[in-house]
């Protein structure tokens, strides 16, 4: 049976007083939608928004998604050429990375369609093997585009903070000694992700007596 988010929050939040008081503050937390062109346009457009503003960030994947009539494929995007990218803004390690995912999926090394049914770890390692995306953009890949409830990116810092908001220390702890502290909330350790987010945000004003 399947467990939604609610469900989730809820069982998460019955492990720990400290972590049930963020629930009750922060309020329940949300499915982000997916992204409406598909799992492989949100990884294009992670891509293109590594390392940059917001504001660039959106102006250029604008403009990327305006060069494709039609559905953003892998295929669509490898119909594109370099000159036409790089004049939509990305950068040529950008368009070479954009070139490998694009590749990937369609050789099938990385697996959109069928990625639902993997295993997390699975996923994560078909999609690190890309040009451009790393263990975080695949984990965030995971919580947002594919609603998975057991992510735990320990190297997130916005994580490492909120933990430390909820469970104080005299220092935040580093990836390594964060990643057992997750284990107890597994199967729902996105849950926690996502408190530890919230919890982050709202700094000092989290009121845990």
């Amino acid at each position: 049976m399947t467990v939604g988010l609610a469900e989730a929050t809820s069982r998460v939040a019955a492990i720990d007083p400290a972590l049930a008081k963020v629930v009750q503050q922060a309020g329940p937390i949300h499915h982000r939608e997916r992204d409406p062109d598909g799992p492989f346009a949100a990884l294009a457009r992670a891509i293109t928004f590594q390392q940059l503003s917001g504001r660039s960030a959106i102006a250029i994947h604008t403009r990327l998604r305006a060069l494709v009539d039609g559905p953003f494929t892998p295929s669509a995007l490898m119909a594109l050429t370099d000159d036409q990218l790089l004049g939509a803004g990305l950068s040529h390690a950008k368009v070479a990375a954009l070139r490998d995912l694009s590749e990937k999926v369609i050789d099938g090394t990385v697996v959109l369609q069928a990625g639902a049914r993997m295993p997390d770890d699975e996923i994560i390692d078909r999609l690190v093997s890309v040009r451009g995306i790393g263990p975080w953009t695949a984990e965030m890949f995971l919580i947002f585009e594919l609603h998975r409830l057991d992510v735990w990116p320990v190297d997130d810092l916005g994580v490492r903070q909120g933990f430390a908001q909820i469970w104080p220390r005299s220092q935040l702890l580093t990836p390594k000694q964060l990643e057992p502290e997750g284990e107890r909330f597994r199967p729902y350790r996105t849950v926690l992700t996502r408190y530890c987010w919230a919890a982050a945000t709202m700094g000092t004003d989290v009121d845990l007596r």
